[in-house]
């Protein structure tokens, strides 16, 4: 058996495709509440991770925004510079001991 009555979503009883634009969107639930702290959260330990300064961003938006992009890319520099150390590092390990097993694997294929 099938309903056909529209399921009403608000206090008003009225369907939620007759609810108005202005009803939408003034319509906050506490799910939106806790979404928009643990976003606000979020936002902020990325911000902090570039050491922006939220009374800086409010006074002077575009100048804080172009200093975090420039540590953005510092950071990234020095990221890339710590990978490849570490890269080196690893390979001087790894790469004698793969090609070990490789010629070792080779002589035992060869003497089946």
């Amino acid at each position: 058996m099938t309903d056909d009555r529209q399921t009403s979503n608000d206090e008003t009883g009225a369907p939620a495709e007759r609810r108005g634009f202005l009803e939408r969107l003034i319509r906050v639930t506490p799910g939106d509440l806790i979404r928009l702290v643990f976003l606000s959260i979020i936002a902020g330990l990325v911000l902090a991770a570039f050491r922006v300064d939220p009374r800086r961003l409010w006074v002077d938006f575009f100048g804080t925004i172009y200093e975090a992009w420039g540590e953005f890319i510092d950071l990234s520099a020095d990221l890339v510079r710590w990978s490849f150390d570490y890269l080196i590092l690893g390979a001087i390990l790894v790469v004698p001991i793969w090609i070990a097993f490789r010629v070792f694997g080779a002589f035992r294929n060869r003497s089946r």
